[in-house]
């Protein structure tokens, strides 16, 4: 109830912020001039003050497999919220995900300190706050709740761990719910294509696309951050990031790629889109977060997947807004390694009648993308649930 409350809580703080902030740089777009500052702001305080809070996402993981004595650091929570907010206010592309898992897992470890817990509590403990940060961020409480369990991908999770991870994360997203509508809503897709043979044939063919797609965001990633970490001055790493992302929406003359980019996402269900855009996201995306900046990955990542369904529509004969939202999900769990929360994520989001589709798609993209993740300290082992 408690982890509930405050992680329901901050995530409408949270997202309340995240309008205002996207909104005062699209009607002062001149801030993003500020960007390079920004980014050197961001590495100087985690720098001086982070410590292994720097590690994100990959810290929860590594506290999940290791359970410590101390934790995760509360500052932690703090410092990626108004961080992630200052990347999004001068046009860093970036996402909120990682910010939402890494604030709900915080709050959670904390209660460890007031009630000793073992090693498999402590476990618990954490899946429930990262459930209960992805649900209400994103209004999807059941994917929140498989999302928490799959991705650790080990160690043993019983009923009674699945029961309260559940809990917490309903209720978080009730919580969040009471401050007011604060998610995206997508439009419909529209009738559910017959099944036949052909139509798993294209499904299979698109989720080969989107799992493909997941192999070249992790190696954009990867590719990038080798290249940043070869400036040996890390403030300056940061400064050029943002020089180039200025400089790429310079080029594009459009801020649309920049930020979460939910415009766009919502515009590729209802219209042909330009094919390169997800292209432009991955790019924009590599450079932001691997040049320090802060945020999640998985906004982004339903951009790139929506905006390449949207691309697919020429040459794959299924609905546009079909292609879209299988997109939207399957380039996701490619990268994250959690086609179950994916599929389940789709079905809240776009409606259960499609489960057959988003399922085919997640799991191909899955299975395409090979072992390796967007998270570095993810183990790729099936979880037991006794």
């Amino acid at each position: 109830m408690a982890i509930s409350g405050l992680v329901g809580s901050l995530s409408a703080i949270f997202l309340y912020a995240l309008q205002d902030v996207t909104l005062f740089r699209d009607t002062h777009i001149g801030v993003i001039y500020m960007l390079p500052f920004a980014g050197m702001l961001i590495v100087w305080w985690y720098q001086r003050y982070g410590g292994n809070a720097q590690k994100g996402n990959n810290l929860l993981l590594e506290e999940y497999y290791y359970p410590t004595p101390s934790g995760v650091p509360l500052k932690m929570a703090p410092m990626v919220i108004l961080t992630t907010l200052i990347t999004h206010l001068f046009g860093g592309s970036a996402g909120r995900e990682g910010t939402a898992v890494q604030y709900g897992g915080t709050v959670a470890v904390q209660f460890n300190k007031f009630v000793p817990l073992g090693k498999q509590e402590k476990r618990i403990l954490l899946l429930c706050g990262i459930a209960a940060g992805f649900a209400s961020l994103f209004g999807t409480p059941l994917a929140g709740a498989i999302f928490a369990i799959e991705v650790v991908q080990l160690g043993k999770i019983r009923w009674r761990g699945v029961s309260a991870i559940l809990a917490t994360s309903l209720l978080s997203n009730w919580i969040c719910g009471l401050y007011g509508d604060l998610h995206t809503h997508y439009p419909p897709i529209g009738e559910v294509p017959n099944w036949s043979f052909s139509i798993v044939a294209y499904l299979f063919l698109a989720g080969i696309l989107f799992g493909l797609t997941s192999i070249l965001f992790r190696y954009t990633g990867d590719v990038c951050s080798i290249g940043f970490q070869k400036i040996k001055q890390p403030l300056l790493r940061p400064f050029i990031g943002g020089i180039l992302v200025i400089l790429a929406v310079y080029l594009l003359q459009t801020t649309k790629h920049i930020g979460l980019g939910i415009p766009t996402i919502i515009d590729a269900f209802q219209q042909p889109l330009p094919p390169t855009d997800f292209l432009i996201k991955i790019g924009l995306t590599a450079l932001t977060l691997s040049a320090g900046f802060k945020g999640g990955e998985v906004t982004p990542l339903f951009f790139i997947g929506a905006t390449l369904g949207n691309a697919l529509a020429p040459f794959i004969p299924l609905p546009l807004a079909l292609l879209a939202a299988t997109g939207f999900v399957s380039v996701f769990a490619g990268c994250t390694k959690t086609p179950l929360a994916c599929t389940v994520m789709a079905m809240e989001l776009f409606g259960w009648q499609y489960g057959v589709f988003f399922l085919t798609t997640c799991l191909i993209s899955f299975v395409i993308s090979g072992k390796k993740g967007i998270y570095s300290s993810q183990r790729m082992k099936n979880f037991k649930l006794f």
